[in-house]
């Protein structure tokens, strides 16, 4: 049983998806320090991916170092860990400027655009 959800949107990479699904279950509790993460033969039946694809999501995950191998255990949830300058370089400017951008672009307000991050941060641990 994979212990995150992934609804699968056309026109966004499915390995970009499922990190995305597993970062938001870390964030939000579901998956916690220690708790073992599904093996890439695992995934990749359940979530009915190529096997190649569960791979590139385990070796991204471990880089990011949200999960780390144990030899003879298997995969678990890392301890979430304090942002590199870098990691939060690219959160505060990066990705903040590219969702100003697309805010501006369908007209919503900086008050909503706040507002709804706030509602988002709520929803966190």
């Amino acid at each position: 049983m994979i212990p995150f959800s992934v609804t699968f949107k056309a026109g966004i990479p499915i390995y970009e998806q499922v990190i995305y699904a597993v970062k938001k279950a870390i964030v939000s509790g579901r998956l916690q320090e220690g708790d073992p993460f599904p093996s890439v033969r695992e995934m990749s039946k359940e979530l009915r991916i190529n096997p190649n694809t569960a791979q590139k999501i385990v070796t991204l995950l471990v880089q990011e170092k949200l999960i780390e191998i144990k030899p003879g255990i298997g995969s678990i949830v890392s301890k979430l860990g304090n942002a590199t300058e870098e990691q939060r370089h690219t959160i505060l400017n990066t990705e903040a400027e590219k969702l100003v951008i697309e805010a501006r672009r369908l007209s919503i307000k900086k008050g909503e655009l706040i507002e709804a991050i706030q509602n988002h941060w709520g929803k966190g641990k």
